[in-house]
């Protein structure tokens, strides 16, 4: 029976990646976008030109409110198209950046983030639970800025480190009914993230890629395919773990 992949953020940059990769493994999609329908739908055919299914769902993920009619949508939609309100995967991957020192970060920009980074991981992961297979996987995107210190990041550093706590509480929690929680965590990777910092200050560009060990800044097509590997049979005894992906970045 074919699998079903929930990304959200799944539109650009990483998640479209991972969803993308997740199609190439043989599972349907379901992704979410903010505000771009056009490249959501985009990426809908692209896996569709895969010989999978998949659709678009809009989504605030920081918009706590909104999660009882966004699984409405999706369970409508699972139930029309499967028969059934169940999805396999749930990869929690939307985010927006935060480039602030301690001494300047406001209170709207921590609730922001923390809403995006944190709450809403928490809060949109416990509405799926009930729609979630068992023997389902849960990946949590964080970072490496979880691990290693730049100043300007604390804030998106801190809420990521909290993620990754909480994915081993998923892991313990879950693992009765055989679900599996780890963190996948990416360097910093050319996309248009903070509106493209890495990919388009050069000079940036190339203090990344001094202090990593393979010598570059990451790509989105470094990422993706780890996420599918996770949502495999072959990693089905990987739990609780956080996997970093940066090509060695500060190490």
């Amino acid at each position: 029976m074919t699998k079903i992949a929930l990304v959200t953020g799944g539109s650009r940059g990483l998640g479209k990646d991972m969803a993308l990769r997740l199609a190439e493994k043989g599972n349907d999609i379901l992704l979410t976008y903010h505000t771009n329908r056009q490249e959501a739908d985009k990426v809908v055919a692209e896996i569709e030109a895969l010989g999978q299914k998949a659709h678009a769902f809009q989504l605030d993920a920081g918009d706590i409110r909104r999660f009882g009619p966004f699984f409405d949508e999706v369970t409508g939609y699972l139930t029309e198209t499967t028969g059934r309100p169940a999805f396999d995967f749930l990869i929690n991957n939307a985010g927006t950046a935060l480039y602030a020192l301690v001494g300047e970060t406001t209170e709207e920009q921590f609730d922001a983030a923390v809403n995006i980074h944190f709450k809403g991981v928490f809060f949109l992961t416990q509405q799926a639970l009930p729609f979630l297979n068992d023997g389902g996987r849960i990946i949590n995107i964080s970072s490496g800025l979880a691990r290693m210190t730049m100043p300007g990041s604390s804030v998106y550093g801190s809420l990521k480190g909290g993620v990754e706590v909480l994915t081993r509480y998923l892991a313990k929690e879950l693992g009765s009914r055989k679900i599996t929680a780890n963190v996948v965590a990416p360097g910093a990777i050319e996309t248009d993230f903070g509106g493209g910092r890495v990919r388009d200050n050069q000079e940036l560009n190339a203090h990344v890629a001094g202090i990593t060990a393979l010598g570059r800044v990451g790509l989105p097509t470094d990422i993706g395919g780890v996420v599918a590997f996770l949502c495999t049979e072959d990693a089905g005894w990987i739990n609780a773990q956080r996997i970093e992906v940066s090509g060695g970045m500060n190490i």
